[in-house]
């Protein structure tokens, strides 16, 4: 085998995992595409140590540390094709190379569907958001709006009053009950069921929205909450299962990050319902500690299907 560990993913969960290898003096590649889920974003808030960084900035600083130990190396390539070899797996990469690792960590991540809106995609990541808590208070208490995908609308408007007057628009797709529409009006919620049919402003900043009939309605924010789907198909091609989340299919873990395929790992937005840089973080720590466990008391991989 070439390495004791790949890593699929160089983010924040891949490279937290590489590190807890790397204090064990294992052999570690990580596989970087350089096209990270949150690299639209500005800058990144609520992640302890770094709130106001750009995501750039944190990952090329863990990327420094890893790289300061002998047993790691970092590639910029992608995986097409992953198999497993018996003791181990074996990964066609898009850059015409093949390597062998005894463990597997899939942290590559999620793709973000967005709706085809006018001027929507021009301003995703900067005003156009999902989560309030990581860009919620730079909007300064200035109105804003959710745009309705799906039931998650709901739970975003509730919570966002808290950051600036809200506006839910139900665009033709959530038909509240009197229940939510109370809760809502309790929260100072307005709600617009007329439709929003495009995004005003000069991009990537948002001053509002343009309704079907001709209204405009003043926004500095828009959220939503966008169809999540794995960002490449390799947990497929290994026969891994997932769940059912809240905005689509992530890969299914164990406590200790462990998939239903025995060597293979998964951390981040790619094996969680919430994603969230911190924890993206955290759970790459426990990962790492897992495969190198694994290593220690799981290592015949051969005899386990």
């Amino acid at each position: 085998m070439d390495f004791d560990v790949i890593i699929v993913g160089g983010s924040f969960a891949g490279l937290s995992a590489a590190m807890q290898l790397a204090r064990a003096r294992k052999d570690v590649l990580v596989l970087d595409t350089g096209q990270p889920r949150n690299r639209f974003a500005a800058t990144s808030h609520g992640f302890p140590g770094q709130d106001g960084q750009t995501p750039a900035e944190i990952k090329e600083q863990l990327q420094a540390e890893l790289c300061a130990y002998p047993t790691v190396s970092v590639r910029q390539a992608g995986a097409r094709r992953a198999e497993r070899t018996g003791a181990g797996f074996a990964l066609a990469l898009d850059d015409g190379n093949r390597v062998t690792g005894r463990r597997l960590v899939l942290a590559y991540g999620m793709r973000d569907s967005l709706p085809d809106l006018p001027g929507l995609r021009d301003r995703w990541g900067a005003t156009v958001l999902h989560c309030p808590y990581c860009h919620g208070y730079e909007l300064g208490q200035q109105p804003v709006g959710v745009l309705a995908l799906s039931e998650l609308a709901v739970h975003q408007a509730m919570l966002l009053p808290d950051w600036g007057p809200t506006t839910l628009f139900t665009q033709d797709t959530l038909a509240l009950t009197p229940e939510q529409r109370s809760a809502l009006q309790a929260r100072g919620v307005s709600i617009e069921d007329t439709p929003v049919t495009e995004l005003l402003g000069d991009a990537p900043a948002l001053s509002g929205v343009r309704l079907a009939d001709g209204c405009e309605v003043p926004l500095a924010g828009l959220f939503l909450a966008p169809r999540t789907s794995p960002a490449c198909d390799l947990a497929d091609q290994l026969g891994c299962a997932f769940e059912d989340g809240p905005t689509g299919p992530y890969i299914a873990v164990d406590a200790m990050k462990v998939t239903s395929v025995p060597g293979v790992f998964a951390a981040g937005d790619l094996a969680s319902p919430v994603p969230n840089a911190t924890l993206a973080a955290a759970a790459g720590v426990l990962t790492g500690g897992s495969a190198h466990r694994s290593l220690i008391f799981d290592h015949d991989l051969s005899s386990q299907s």
